[in-house]
């Protein structure tokens, strides 16, 4: 974030709610929710000021984000707007999508109110330039996994929903075209901005996303789509959508699809886990585009859009990795069986211990991609690295967290077996998030 009046303004109050003597006098929660709706109302004011320069200059030259300049010595700890950025969001987890994450996943809907709050905190201004009405200086992954760490600790399905648009405004930043970032970008800088959405998934035996079913063929001076993809993410309610497409040379690219395109259609397709964010099979039947449909042009890399897509959905893990361990320490501490807590017995302990290894295991590993990427450094081994990590240490941690609440862990009436189900999705699906 740029360093003006009111990013010092709101991090200096977030400093003031980290204080230890706020305990003591009693008014902690007070002096958070002051600094939470700072924030929010800063990020409004950041959202208008953009939205300015967006008239005054409405088209402009394609903008590329420079990456970050890797510091002299390894170091994980966060600068002072990261720490901002997770303390806000660390807020909005537990007071707003956590309470809320249950009845979400029974009605299989986002609730509005928490799209709402979410478009209040401006998280699409974090991908977007300045010059299109935006905050961001510099390319941010180890920002965007931490955002995606965050939220998903209060819900994993949530925070899926909530990540759609800022993975699409995101993706045209980094490989649109300028007149696709000016049609584009300056909307998702709005005080309301539009739904989006990508769609990767395909329902084929051992789908490989980078040789997609979906074709793209050459007609005229545009393109016409066919295929049919699945699990995505709030395709009912979504303005716009990032679809992947194999094109005539057999080579994937992406592909800016508006709601209300001839030929394109959704049905709902609930799943196991995810049910919050209202996932669909999204088909395209002859649905014609023109040429400035297709996402960039040659620097367009998608085996890139792949990792980074790694590395967004390994910060989902982690946050709901965290929250799995967070619920089942002190529901262990406190059940007692045979006279004394469950957590005395040693299987208990050594299984909780090696949940805490694993998910800092995820977080350093997704970290380590992030950190790569932001330094503008190759990253995709780390990346597929650390997505390897995460789709078979979440799972464990998923199955692990019902097994140690026992019938607990089978009901309804614990976050824990919805975790679970969530989890199962980091593994399976590899759409619907980008960083």
């Amino acid at each position: 974030m740029t360093r003006d009046p009111i990013g010092l303004a709101l991090n200096s109050m977030n400093r003031l709610a980290g204080s230890s003597w706020l305990d003591r006098l009693g008014i902690r929660r007070s002096v958070e929710w002051l600094a939470y709706s700072g924030t929010r109302t800063g990020f409004r004011t950041l959202s208008v000021a953009g939205k300015q320069f967006k008239r005054a200059r409405n088209v402009l030259p394609r903008q590329r984000l420079p990456a970050k300049r890797p510091p002299d010595l390894f170091d994980l700890t966060l600068d002072d707007d990261q720490r901002m950025i997770v303390d806000t969001l660390a807020g909005f987890a537990d007071d707003v999508i956590r309470p809320a994450a249950g009845d979400a996943d029974e009605k299989g809907q986002l609730p509005e109110s928490i799209r709402t709050q979410a478009m209040e905190l401006g998280l699409t201004l974090y991908a977007v330039p300045a010059e299109f009405g935006g905050v961001a200086e510099t390319r941010s992954p180890v920002t965007s996994a931490l955002v995606a760490e965050e939220l998903a600790r209060g819900d994993l399905a949530i925070a899926a929903a909530l990540l759609a648009p800022f993975s699409v405004a995101q993706s045209i930043t980094r490989w649109g075209s300028a007149e696709q970032q000016s049609t584009y970008l300056p909307a998702f800088c709005d005080d309301e901005p539009p739904m989006a959405t990508i769609a990767l998934d395909e329902a084929q035996p051992l789908f490989d996303p980078a040789k997609p079913a979906t074709t793209a063929r050459r007609q005229g001076d545009g393109y016409v789509l066919t295929g049919e993809k699945t699990g995505v993410i709030m395709a009912a309610s979504s303005d716009l959508f990032l679809v992947s497409a194999r094109l005539d040379d057999g080579k994937p690219r992406l592909f800016l699809v508006p709601r209300g395109t001839e030929g394109l259609s959704y049905q709902d397709d609930p799943a196991m886990g995810l049910r919050a964010a209202q996932t669909a099979r999204l088909r395209l039947k002859q649905v014609q585009v023109p040429s400035d449909a297709l996402l960039g042009d040659d620097d367009f890399d998608f085996d890139a859009f792949l990792d980074y897509a790694s590395i967004l959905r390994c910060g989902l893990a982690v946050g709901t990795a965290r929250a799995v361990q967070d619920y089942v320490i002190p529901y262990c501490n406190e059940r007692e069986a045979f006279g004394e807590p469950i957590s005395h017995r040693q299987s208990v302990a050594f299984m909780i211990a090696n949940m805490a290894i694993e998910t800092d295991s995820m977080r350093l590993m997704t970290w380590r991609a992030a950190s790569r990427a932001e330094a503008g450094g190759p990253f995709s081994r780390e990346a597929r690295l650390a997505r390897l990590l995460c789709n078979d240490k979440a799972m464990e941690i998923g199955t692990n967290g019902v097994q140690l609440l026992g019938g607990h862990g089978f009901v309804k009436e614990h976050p824990v077996e919805r975790w679970y189900r969530d989890l199962r999705s980091i593994a399976t699906q590899f759409g619907g998030a980008h960083a």
